[in-house]
Formats: C-alpha cells, sequence, structure tokens
C-alpha cells in the first residue's frame, strides 16, 4: 500500500515558497517561523491530527531563499519525509528541560544572520503555537536579530487560491451538499437537536469528508438565538427553523456553509427574512468585482437585506475560506482588506426574523474576473419544509 502524500504536488508547493519569498524580500524578511497547523501545511502539506494534542511544539522555517526547514518532534519526521521540506531537523519531544529551544535557536541562527529580521504572524487571526516561554528563550537567544510582525506576508499569499485549492474547496462543498440532502430523512418533528447533529456529522463522513471539526446550528420557534451553542435534546416542533453549517474537510480543505429548515409551514417573519436574505446573496452573486473590498461586501449584503423589509444581523456578513473554516477578510463595515480574483469566500447575510431569533444564510464563491463563481450548491429560494 503506498504511503500517504500531500493533496497537491511538489510543484505547488515550489510555488508557495516562492510567492512567500517574493513577498518577504518586500517586507525585508530574512525567514518565516510558522507554528500553526494552517500555516505549515501550506508550506509543506504536512497534515495530521495530532495537532489535537497540545503536547509538543512544531516548527517550519522559510529562509530567504531554498525549501522549507523543518525543527520538529520527532514522532512527526516519517510524516514530513512524504512532504515538502528540504531540511528536517527533530528533538525527542516532550522535553520538560529543553522542548525544541536550543534546536530551533541553532537553526535560526544559521539561516539569519546578526541583525537580520525573523518573520512570524503576529496580527489578527493569527497565534503562536508554541510555549510563549519558549518564544522568549529563542528570541533572547538570537538578539541582535528581530522577530517582526509577518501576518501581511503570509496572509497576502494565502488568500489567493490556485485552482487545485479551488477545486478542492467544491469538492468539500459537494459532500456537505450531499449530506444536507439527506437532512430530511435524520430531522422532523420529534427528533432531539443533539441527535439532528450526530446523524448529520455521519452523513458528512459517509459523503466523502475525511473529518468534521466543525458542526455549528440552532433550532427555535421563528429561528434560532445564535449560530455556536451545542446542541441540546429540545425535540424539534412545529413552528421551528433548524439551521445547520458545517466545515467539512476533504484533503486539508473546508466548505462553510449552512442551510435552513422549516418544521411545517414557516411564519411571515421567517419567510420575510428567508427572502431578503436571499435576495442580498443574489446582489453580491451579481455585483462583487475584484477590486472592491470586504466593507463594499458587507455594504451590498446588509442593504439588500434591509432593502427587502429584514434588519441585518450586526457583526461580519462574510469571510474568506480555505485550509482554516474561517480566514481573512472579514465582511464587516471596517474591512478595508481589496477583494482579489481567485479569493475564496463565504457570503453570510444574516438578519432579525423577531427580537431575539434569527435567520444565517451561507453560501460560497470563488471571486472571478467577471464575477463570483459558486462553490456550494445554491440554497432553494424558499425554505423548505420539514415533516410535510
Amino acid at each position: 500500500m503506498a504511503d500517504w502524500a500531500p493533496p497537491l504536488p511538489p510543484a505547488a508547493f515550489e510555488a508557495r515558497a516562492a510567492a512567500l519569498q517574493a513577498r518577504m524580500g518586500h517586507d525585508g524578511i530574512d525567514a518565516l517561523l510558522l507554528t500553526t497547523p494552517a500555516d505549515v501545511f501550506y508550506v509543506t502539506g504536512f497534515l495530521t491530527r495530532f495537532w489535537e494534542s497540545p503536547a509538543r511544539p512544531w516548527f517550519v522555517l522559510l529562509p530567504a531563499s531554498g525549501g522549507p526547514v523543518a525543527v520538529i518532534p520527532a514522532i512527526g519526521a516519517p510524516l514530513m519525509r512524504r512532504c515538502h521540506a528540504e531540511v528536517i531537523r527533530t528533538w525527542p519531544s516532550p522535553d520538560p528541560e529543553d522542548d525544541g529551544v536550543s534546536l530551533l535557536t541553532e537553526t535560526l541562527a544559521g539561516l539569519v544572520s546578526e541583525g537580520g529580521r525573523i518573520g512570524l504572524p503576529m496580527g489578527l487571526e493569527t497565534h503562536l503555537r508554541a510555549p510563549l516561554g519558549t518564544y522568549h528563550a529563542v528570541r533572547d537567544a538570537l538578539a541582535p536579530r528581530r522577530f517582526v510582525d509577518a501576518t501581511a506576508t503570509v496572509q497576502r499569499v494565502r488568500e489567493i487560491k490556485s485552482e487545485p485549492e479551488v477545486a478542492l474547496i467544491r469538492e468539500a462543498c459537494a459532500i456537505a451538499g450531499r449530506a444536507i440532502d439527506r437532512v430530511p430523512d435524520i430531522a422532523g418533528p420529534g427528533t432531539p437537536l443533539d441527535a439532528v447533529f450526530r446523524a448529520f456529522q455521519s452523513a458528512l463522513l459517509e459523503e466523502g469528508a475525511e473529518w468534521v471539526s466543525y458542526v455549528a446550528g440552532g433550532a427555535g420557534p421563528e429561528g434560532y438565538a445564535d449560530v455556536i451553542s451545542p446542541a441540546d435534546a429540545r425535540p424539534l416542533a412545529p413552528g421551528d427553523v433548524l439551521m445547520l453549517d458545517t466545515g467539512a474537510v476533504r484533503q486539508g480543505y473546508f466548505c462553510d456553509f449552512d442551510r435552513n429548515w422549516s418544521v411545517g409551514p414557516p411564519s411571515d417573519a421567517v419567510r420575510r427574512a428567508q427572502d431578503a436574505l436571499y435576495a442580498a446573496t443574489e446582489a453580491a452573486l451579481d455585483q462583487l468585482r475584484p477590486g472592491m473590498t470586504a466593507r463594499d461586501a458587507h455594504a451590498i449584503l446588509s442593504e439588500t437585506t434591509r432593502a427587502h423589509g429584514a434588519t441585518p444581523c450586526e457583526g461580519r456578513l462574510g469571510h474568506g475560506l480555505g485550509i482554516t473554516l474561517t480566514e481573512w477578510p472579514s465582511f464587516t463595515p471596517r474591512d478595508d482588506t481589496p477583494l482579489r480574483e481567485n479569493m475564496v469566500l463565504t457570503l453570510e447575510p444574516s438578519a432579525e426574523t423577531v427580537p431575539g431569533r434569527i435567520l444565517c444564510h451561507e453560501e460560497n464563491i470563488v471571486l472571478r474576473a467577471d464575477g463570483p463563481e459558486l462553490l456550494s450548491p445554491r440554497a432553494p429560494a424558499t425554505l423548505p419544509e420539514l415533516g410535510t
């Protein structure tokens, strides 16, 4: 049986490294230090559920030229050897005395001259997946080299998707679409919401998802209070609206869209919100173009929702999508990130149905030169009913 291999060929990872290195040159960065599952996967193809264990830190370095250098726990070496890493250096982790500090320091010192700049993502939608004490120790040992913020360095490259990446996201969307088609068979009046969640996750796996790291939703009369609470055992009842939102994963790439169902006939308030959100999504599908901003997308979605007689919810109304469930930018009134060709994005307008209850509608798109291309199967214009 052949060993597992990354979902993209070596040339794809070489192109990513070259794009990051070009941006590093622009930003005056001599090496990147990457620690998160998504960034490590992006440059090497290293894909594993072992990240669920917080016991060990992992480091991948991208120098100004050449391929990635992995400084990782020894347990990861066999998998990393099947990935796109030019050099692999390991230590026996966990080590309470020196859990990678000296090896990372030595490796960075060999890649970056004194006075050089080491880029580390530090801004919004980033985190350091290593002990803060490790970072402080390495930073102090490498002085006068400086750590600088590389958020834009990484994000401006990662936000543009190649056609093979788009294809994997489209495949994840198709898997979720097939599972969504099965919801009338697993949900109806009297079905506990937590049972619906479990059955939906099973359907996603049966339809081809490697894992389902995110299933959210809600149910209640006239809509739901939020979209992040755990499911409870309350049975679905006539007059409820059920929403399911999934981030199923295929070869490391996420989909992220939701669907709504009415349990029995929907109320007038729910119909009005459904019509407004469908119209808002149609407006964005018609109007969005490269060169607009995340703020412009928010305006289209919120203003169209309001024009069709519904009150849009506060907060963001869409975001980027890719090797994490949510990526930058965020469709908010304050985000001026330019929208560029081949960004993969979500359109996620939401509206109040009655006080304290909402409806949320989400689709996945890739932004082309002439406008959005749907990746998720389009939701129906009329809210489907369960139990009829």
